[in-house]
C-alpha cells in the first residue's frame, strides 16, 4: 500500500506540473457548463501498475474537475475479469445511469453490442489505450502501431538492418499488443536481413518475459537483438544480465522507472549498453476524461479529425522516448521513483476542446 501512496502522489505531482501551464479548467470549458455529471470507468486488468496509474489519473482530472465547481462523481468499476465480466461492469454502469463511460476494452470485438447499447441510450462512450470499432464509440488513444514502429526502427538501426532477432509480445489478440505487432513487423519487413527466430508472448508479465527471455537465450543459438514492449522489458533485460552471454543481444526497453533504475546499474557494468524506452502513457485515462466531458457540454466532436482503422479514433501524441543519448536526464527526473512508475503524458483542456467542432 505504501508503494501505491507513493505512486499516486508521484502522478498527482507530474499531472499537476503539466497542468500549471494550462489554461485554467473553468476557463476552457464552455461558458456555463458546471455539470453534474456521472461518469463510470470500466477497466477489466488490474494486475497491472500501468492500469493502476491510468485510474489514478483519472482520479485526479476528475478532483480538478470539482475544485474547479464542475461536478463530476466517478463511477469505477475495476477487477481482473474476462469479457462476460467486462460486459457485466458496463450493464453496471448504465444501471447507475452514468453520463459517459470510459472503457480500456479487453477484446477487440466482444463488448461492441454493449457499448453500442450504451451509445443508444444518450451515454458518450470512449475508449482508451486501444481502438475498437463500436459504433458510436470514439477511441482516445496514442498510435499504437507507430508507438511499435519507434522501437522496432531503433532496434534496426542498432543492427545495421542484419541479424537474428526474437520478438517478446503481450496478451494475443489483446487490441493494443496486435497493433503494435502489426506496427513492429511493418519494419521488420523491410529490412531482408533482419531474421526473426523466434516469438514468444510474456503476457505484458515482467516474470514471465523474464521466463520467456531466459528460455529462448538456452535454446536459440544466436539472438542479436530482443524487440518487447512494457512491463516485460525489465524482465526480458534480468534475464540478458544473469545469462551474461560473451556478446548481448540489443534489447528495446519501456519508459518506466524501474526499467531505468536496471538500465542505469547495467551501464556500470556495460558502458557501451544501448536501449530504448518509448513512453505508453496511462495519462490517456485522464484524456478521454477531458474529451467526454467537452462532449458532456455540448461539444461535437470533429469528424474531420477521425483516424484509424475504424474511423473513430481520436489520436493523442506519444509523448517521447528515452534513448541512451538522454537517458542520464530522464533518469535525473524519474530513476527515484518507485520502480512501477510509467513515465506519462497528457493533453490539456485546450487540446481536448481542439478535438470539437468550431
Amino acid at each position: 500500500m505504501q508503494s501505491l501512496r507513493k505512486i499516486s502522489l508521484f502522478v498527482a505531482l507530474f499531472a499537476l506540473l503539466t497542468l500549471s501551464f494550462a489554461t485554467p479548467i473553468a476557463n476552457a470549458l464552455p461558458e456555463g457548463c458546471s455539470g453534474p455529471f456521472t461518469i463510470g470507468v470500466s477497466n477489466s486488468f488490474v494486475g497491472s501498475e500501468w492500469r493502476t496509474q491510468m485510474v489514478q489519473n483519472i482520479e485526479d482530472v476528475v478532483a480538478e474537475y470539482n475544485a474547479a465547481g464542475i461536478a463530476i462523481e466517478l463511477v469505477i468499476e475495476s477487477a481482473d475479469t474476462d469479457v462476460a465480466g467486462q460486459q457485466q461492469q458496463i450493464q453496471n454502469l448504465v444501471n447507475r445511469g452514468v453520463d459517459a463511460i470510459i472503457i480500456n476494452p479487453g477484446d477487440q470485438n466482444a463488448l461492441n453490442l454493449d457499448l453500442e447499447d450504451a451509445v443508444g441510450q444518450g451515454i458518450v462512450v470512449i475508449a482508451v489505450d486501444q481502438e475498437i470499432g463500436a459504433e458510436g464509440v470514439y477511441n482516445v488513444v496514442i498510435d499504437q502501431t507507430e508507438w511499435a514502429r519507434i522501437s522496432a526502427r531503433w532496434l534496426v538501426h542498432e543492427l545495421c538492418g542484419k541479424g537474428d532477432i526474437v520478438l517478446i509480445e503481450g496478451f494475443v489478440g489483446h487490441p493494443a499488443n496486435e497493433a503494435r505487432m502489426t506496427g513492429a513487423m511493418e519494419i521488420f519487413d523491410q529490412y531482408p536481413g533482419i531474421n526473426i527466430v523466434g516469438r514468444e508472448s510474456g503476457g505484458w508479465d515482467q516474470a514471465t518475459g523474464q521466463q520467456v527471455m531466459s528460455d529462448l537465450l538456452a535454446s536459440v543459438p544466436n539472438i542479436d537483438g530482443v524487440w518487447t514492449q512494457d512491463g516485460m522489458a525489465f524482465g526480458v533485460l534480468s534475464a540478458v544480465r544473469t545469462a551474461n552471454p560473451d556478446t548481448w543481444p540489443v534489447v528495446t526497453g519501456e519508459a518506466r522507472s524501474g526499467y531505468l533504475q536496471l538500465w542505469y546499474e547495467i551501464l556500470q557494468e556495460h558502458p557501451d549498453f544501448r536501449s530504448i524506452g518509448v513512453v505508453n502513457p496511462p495519462g490517456v485515462g485522464a484524456d478521454g476524461v477531458r474529451v467526454a466531458t467537452e462532449i458532456l457540454c455540448g461539444g461535437t466532436v470533429d469528424s474531420s479529425q477521425l483516424q484509424g482503422p475504424f474511423g473513430n479514433t481520436l489520436y493523442v501524441p506519444i509523448p517521447y522516448a528515452v534513448t541512451t543519448e538522454d537517458f542520464n536526464s530522464y533518469y535525473q527526473q524519474f530513476g527515484n521513483f518507485p520502480a512501477s512508475y510509467t513515465l506519462d503524458g497528457f493533453i490539456t483542456q485546450d487540446q481536448a476542446a481542439s478535438f470539437m467542432a468550431q
